[in-house]
């Protein structure tokens, strides 16, 4: 009897009817393919009967997918962010429940991202609003417009990226490209790019005087072709600085397919993009795919020796980590956040499948807000959703700015992790227990959507639930006292 996968992703019959159709196929001629009849066809659709491992790589040979990518679900960021969403207020009288919006997801994802765009759309219009009233209220309100305006683009560049899987061997192209023009150019300076920038595009790499007040990081002047380096930029990101140029002169006709492609309108979006592909580039260039990805395989996953071999920040390679998605040389999966000590995620990325907000923090529980309790020090966590998926993360916190005295500083945390599966391959994984799931950490992605109700660190009720508040009895929150119904108890993780 063939062996059969088992039913723990309900979302693989939408994925073959969305696959068949947009293919251009009707059930009985992939039915035909596949070598089973149109109802039976019509049952796993609708995830009515289990899918064989023999249909699953006739399936994969059909599309040209390969077979992980085809069993896997890839709709959990989507799902989370739809939830998000639809568990803001306005929608609290709709009465919709976790079943409405995965069946809206699963079925039709087109029409969920279609809502995102609605509410990025009317997100924007209300930051333009109030930014617009504040510059009419002040003598200077300049600023403050323009930041309620910024926010859209950077989302957009965000979903730009995951819809790549921050993958685009395009620019790994042009890196290696420009990297044997590199070896080719006679090198004077102690700095190879510094030689190629004059050679190939006659640009000059000045370091700017420690007394100008000069407070930006890189600053290129076309008129004079030179690049102004800031003094007090640490050597690590001053390279990085030096190849972000080097990808904005070298590849920039690339950089601007890739965003024509993705359909990146001009204006601040499209601005915003080149600077995302030209550090993209700039990785790229610095920590070549192919030695990267040998190198983390050796030191598993260790970051601290990655930055000391390439001599880049902990940033730089924890970031260049997610990159390594060829299709025919993958590393580990991974999802990337960082965050202020605020709880704002500036940066996101997931192909561990870790759904992380759309808008404003996640779930407090995670390592990457503790960390700051810890400077410096890398936490590992192992931490399970409400629906038992396990992660592997780890944090730590970088400081971002100049150096020297009296030079101000932002520290951020940097988060970074896997499905707990893929968890032995990283070094922080030694010595902690991975398969005690009653141990692990319990975690939600966002209060407003997160099923646990006995959670001393709830700060909203969950939209998709029913609560009431009991005065004369106190929880772990407010939202959760000592006589809740046992069904709406925190069930921890399942396996």
């Amino acid at each position: 009897m063939a062996k059969q996968v088992k039913s723990a992703n309900p979302k693989l019959g939408a994925k073959i009817r969305r696959l068949r159709r947009d293919h251009g196929k009707t059930q009985a001629q992939l039915a035909e393919q596949l070598g089973v009849s149109a109802s039976y066809l019509n049952l796993i659709e609708h995830n009515h009967r289990k899918v064989t491992v023999d249909l699953l790589l006739k399936l994969s040979e059909i599309f040209d997918l390969e077979l992980r990518d085809l069993a896997e679900g890839d709709e959990s960021q989507l799902l989370a962010d739809v939830m998000a969403v639809l568990g803001e207020d306005m929608f609290e009288e709709l009465d919709l429940t976790n079943m409405d919006v995965r069946e809206l997801v699963n079925s039709s994802p087109n029409a969920a991202k279609a809502l995102l765009l609605l509410h990025d759309a009317f997100r924007k219009s209300i930051e333009d609003t109030r930014s617009l009233a504040t510059q009419l209220a002040e003598e200077d309100g300049t600023d403050a417009f323009a930041f309620g305006s910024s926010l859209a683009p950077a989302e957009q560049i965000s979903d730009f990226i995951q819809a790549n899987n921050n993958y685009f061997q395009d620019l790994e192209d042009e890196a290696d490209r420009v990297r044997r023009e590199i070896g080719i150019v006679e090198t004077q300076s102690n700095d190879a790019l510094v030689d190629y920038l004059k050679t190939a595009h006659d640009v000059t790499v000045q370091l700017a005087d420690f007394q100008s007040g000069e407070t930006f990081q890189r600053r290129y002047d076309a008129i004079t072709r030179t690049l102004w380096i800031s003094p007090r930029v640490d050597r690590a990101s001053r390279i990085f600085q030096i190849a972000h140029q080097v990808g904005l002169l070298s590849a920039g006709p690339v950089i601007d397919m890739l965003l024509m492609e993705g359909r990146i309108r001009e204006g601040d979006v499209r601005h915003l993009g080149r600077v995302a592909m030209a550090n993209y580039f700039a990785a790229a260039l610095l920590m070549p795919y192919d030695s990267f990805l040998q190198t983390a395989r050796a030191v598993r996953y260790d970051i601290e020796l990655l930055q000391h071999q390439y001599g880049i920040s902990f940033e730089q390679a924890a970031q260049r980590l997610t990159t390594l998605n060829k299709p025919d040389a993958k590393g580990i999966p991974m999802h990337f956040l960082r965050v202020d000590i605020a709880g704002n995620i500036s940066k996101r990325f997931s192909l561990s499948g870790l759904p992380i907000p759309r808008h404003g923090g996640a779930c407090s529980r995670w390592n990457v807000y503790s960390a700051f309790m810890n400077p410096g020090v890398v936490q590992a966590q192992v931490s399970y959703l409400p629906d038992g998926t396990g992660f592997f993360c780890i944090a730590r916190t970088v400081r971002k700015g100049g150096v020297g005295y009296g030079v101000q500083q932002s520290v951020f945390s940097i988060g970074l992790g896997c499905a707990v599966v893929h968890a032995p391959e990283m070094v922080y994984s030694d010595g902690v227990d991975l398969e005690n799931a009653e141990r692990a950490g319990l975690i939600g992605v966002h209060c407003r959507i997160c099923d646990r109700m006995d959670c001393g660190q709830r700060a909203f009720p969950p939209v998709h639930q029913r609560f009431r508040v009991d005065e004369n009895t106190r929880g772990l929150s407010p939202y959760a006292y000592a006589g809740w119904p046992h069904q709406h108890r925190d069930p921890g993780p399942t396996r």
